[in-house]
């Protein structure tokens, strides 16, 4: 792949760097605010900001058609490039719905589904992916228009709606996502789709400008407008880069998260409970996420017993890091 193209991780790192502060500042005069719920004090910090990371994305993923187009006399993939735009932008739009209506209220369980299963649309009316799955007994089976009818619609509402699951600590949504959209892209280009995995470089460029603000202590909240296009956008590099299984496997915090979230009836939440010291402690006697698996861990091999939300999210990267390599060993290593 040409070096040029990858301008376009560039502009959508530039973009969201220069343009998140503005946002910063502005989502604070319109009252556009929310709790940092595991801070002691009642601190209140600029929401949605993860708007302007979806506008560093497309705005990069433009600069690459464009340079593509009109450098390189190319339209090679742009249909699949314009379907995965359309999807994230109305996974956006459903985020940012809810990020306004407030996440305690937000669209309701239902109408949530709705709109996300209206978000694969684009995908559903390009026949996206390959349609060969393995089954066992079966080996190599092409299961035709049921891949992309039942399978692809069920693959974006699982990533995008369970992508913010494992949330709400400072910079935990923003660094998962550049882990595993990192990891997809590069399993883009050894399986040849450099398209496909510069397209999710875009993002994870867009994520690492955001996560200068969001990391701790963060002076801003991705929201959902942004928790949903990146889910969505795993799901959606999984379709289109026929690596389901190692998407899958490197999602399986979140197939976890899942678990233990239904096992307190989705009504458990993620956050810890913030002390007077800084430290946090779990809010519940049983383990309701990952989060609350994480705060016990540190509790348990620190000598001061003390959890705090910095090693929290330090603590779950570190064991997505282990699961991406130990991903890789097993799926990847077949194109080095």
């Amino acid at each position: 792949m040409n070096k040029t193209l990858f301008l376009a991780v560039f502009i959508s790192f530039l973009t969201t760097l220069y343009i998140l502060p503005s946002w910063i500042r502005r989502a604070k005069n319109a009252g556009l605010e929310g709790l940092d719920i595991n801070k002691y004090e009642n601190k209140k910090v600029s929401e949605a900001g993860g708007i302007i990371a979806i506008l560093g994305f497309i705005l990069g993923v433009l600069v690459y058609i464009a340079i593509q187009v009109f450098y390189f006399d190319s339209i090679n993939n742009l249909i699949e490039v314009f379907a995965l735009i359309g999807t994230i932008l109305i996974l956006a739009g459903i985020g940012l719905i809810d990020d306004i209506l407030g996440w305690k209220i937000g669209l309701g369980k239902w109408p949530r589904l709705l709109l996300v299963l209206f978000a694969a649309v684009p995908l559903m009316v390009i026949n996206a992916g390959h349609h060969e799955i393995f089954l066992p007994f079966l080996g190599s089976t092409n299961i035709g228009i049921i891949y992309a009818i039942p399978l692809i619609p069920l693959g974006i509402i699982g990533t995008s709606v369970t992508f913010n699951f494992i949330a709400g600590y400072n910079g935990l949504e923003a660094g998962q996502g550049i882990l595993i959209l990192s990891a997809l892209s590069i399993m883009s280009f050894l399986t040849g789709s450099s398209w496909l995995g510069l397209v999710g470089l875009c993002m994870v460029g867009a994520l690492i400008a955001f996560l200068y603000f969001n990391r701790y202590p963060a002076k801003v909240f991705p929201g959902d407008v942004l928790t949903y296009p990146v889910g969505g956008l795993i799901g959606i590099m999984a379709i289109l880069g026929n690596y389901e299984l190692f998407a899958v496997f490197v999602f399986s915090p979140y197939i976890l998260e899942t678990i233990l979230k239904l096992r307190g009836g989705l009504k458990k939440e993620s956050f810890g409970d913030p002390q007077k010291d800084g430290s946090i402690k779990n809010k519940y006697d049983k383990i309701y996420g990952i989060e609350h698996l994480a705060i016990r861990i540190i509790e348990k091999i620190k000598p001061s017993k003390k959890a705090y939300e910095s090693e929290v999210v330090i603590l779950i990267n570190f064991f997505q890091i282990l699961l991406i390599v130990i991903g890789f060993l097993i799926f990847g290593i077949k194109y080095v």
